[in-house]
């Protein structure tokens, strides 16, 4: 709906104040757009679909190649930009995608999975130039790799069934799990007791659980009452001074995947209510 393609049945959109339906082609210069899939000219070389994206937006001459040299730049492109698209792999077909909705500089980015396809290198590279085009750029963001969201977002909205059901950041999404900020404890099960009883010493009002692991294993969880980090340091004293071998010792943040999935599924959603 922000790009134009679809039109609301209800409300507005506004892009750096012009309103979408009253001065479509307005906003629309506003926007670079990267869709799902990214839709391409596979008969094209990467050039030549660029030098196409680039007269669309009204630029010829020496600034079209000015501008494709430097959105080949920056998304790593100039060894493909005279291969047919169709001989590309998914990963730089993406790119190809991701530098035409970059041709015009514009303002605001809307990115739907823009790092799907691409190889760990790349992933880290689109990351990178997210952030540091988000200095000066709004770029909104659409993906289910939920490790992107804490990669690149400052701010995080998660959307079930066509309503908000989450709006914050990354860190803030994180603390509806019930097990944030936890400590994590794996011991023999010979050594269980005793570790139990230093836990408690740390856990004060807090909360501690144990499950057996097995294998003859236990694990316990410490959770802390007023809502913030348990002290590992402390965890880690206590158990030396009792004497308990402690084969795992973790602090517990959770993932977004977790929080996505309590409040996103009707039980999940329950148990977040």
């Amino acid at each position: 709906m922000i790009a134009g393609y679809l039109e609301p049945t209800d409300g507005r959109v506004e892009v750096c104040g012009f309103n979408l339906a009253a001065s479509p082609i307005e906003a629309k210069r506003r926007i670079g757009y990267l869709p799902e899939g990214a839709p391409l000219y596979g008969d094209m070389t990467a050039r030549r679909f660029l030098a196409f994206a680039a007269e669309v937006r009204g630029f010829d001459g020496a600034e079209r190649k000015r501008r494709i040299d430097s959105v080949a730049a920056m998304v790593a492109l100039e060894e493909v930009l005279d291969r047919p698209i169709e001989t590309l792999s998914k990963g730089f077909k993406r790119r190809v995608g991701l530098a035409q909705s970059l041709i015009h500089d514009p303002p605001v980015l809307i990115l739907d999975e823009p790092t799907d396809g691409l190889d760990p290198n790349q992933k880290h590279h689109v990351r990178a130039l997210i952030r540091g085009m988000a200095q000066d750029k709004a770029i909104v963001i659409s993906t289910h790799i939920l490790e992107e969201v804490e990669a690149v977002c400052t701010r995080a909205v998660i959307i079930a069934g066509g309503r908000l059901v989450a709006d914050g950041t990354a860190e803030a999404l994180l603390r509806r799990l019930p097990d944030h900020d936890s400590v994590v404890v794996v011991v023999a099960a010979a050594d269980a007791a005793a570790a139990r009883a230093a836990l408690t010493e740390v856990a004060g009002n807090g909360t501690l659980r144990a499950e057996d692991s097995g294998n003859g294993r236990v694990t316990l969880r410490l959770l802390c009452s007023a809502g913030g980090p348990v002290p590992i340091a402390d965890v880690a004293q206590r158990l030396m001074v009792a004497g308990v071998a402690v084969e795992t010792l973790r602090s517990e943040r959770g993932r977004l995947d977790d929080v996505f999935r309590m409040l996103t599924t009707e039980s999940g959603a329950k148990h977040a209510a």
